[in-house]
């Protein structure tokens, strides 16, 4: 991970910083911005300036993670169709390691709710996976309406079983990735 924009603003040089020092992990919230100001070596008043806050910090860090992701599963939505895609999805976020993230990912989708001008990048980036899903869709038949409305709800259905994981762990349904799909199936008379 040490080569994300390794050049750029300083901003983009803190972020890759960032980057390096959580990987595909997420400080949890609790953890000040001076511990993580300590961990990648800079100051909390650098990082304060850069992305306002703690919470500008977990945005701009998921938002690069969710980037990354999202370049890897673009592979999968290339070659494959809209269910191998779902499933990728599925998998990329189900992972134990992703557990971190996925509790960010609400935790900073909450925070956004109330003030989404703060957190502009990240809230413009949530699309991007029901935009390649609604391609996919297209690409396998459906018209253009109806195939933003199968991503639209797939991603939906995907955010809230992950939601319930990080709530209650284990009580999701073991293939809930499934009965996406065959919801999807039924919907569209496949």
């Amino acid at each position: 991970m040490g080569s994300y924009k390794r050049k750029g603003s300083a901003r983009e040089r803190l972020l890759a910083r960032l980057l390096d020092a959580f990987g595909e992990a997420l400080p949890p919230p609790e953890t000040s911005l001076r511990e993580i100001a300590a961990r990648i070596e800079t100051s909390h008043a650098l990082l304060r300036y850069h992305f306002g806050s703690l919470s500008g910090v977990l945005a701009a860090l998921l938002t690069a993670q969710r980037s990354r992701d999202n370049e890897a599963l673009l592979q999968t939505a290339e070659q494959g169709t809209f269910d191998d895609f779902v499933m990728a999805i599925w998998r990329a976020y189900t992972r134990p390691e992703q557990l971190s993230r996925t509790r960010g990912f609400f935790y900073v989708a909450g925070l956004a709710a109330y003030g989404s001008e703060d957190f502009r990048e990240f809230v413009e980036s949530i699309g991007d996976l029901t935009e390649t899903l609604a391609s996919l869709a297209a690409r396998e038949g459906l018209d253009p309406k109806e195939a933003r409305d199968v991503a639209a709800v797939t991603t939906a259905a995907i955010r809230g079983l992950l939601l319930q994981e990080v709530l209650a762990p284990g009580t999701r349904p073991d293939d809930a990735v499934t009965l996406i799909l065959r919801m999807r199936q039924a919907a569209s008379g496949s």
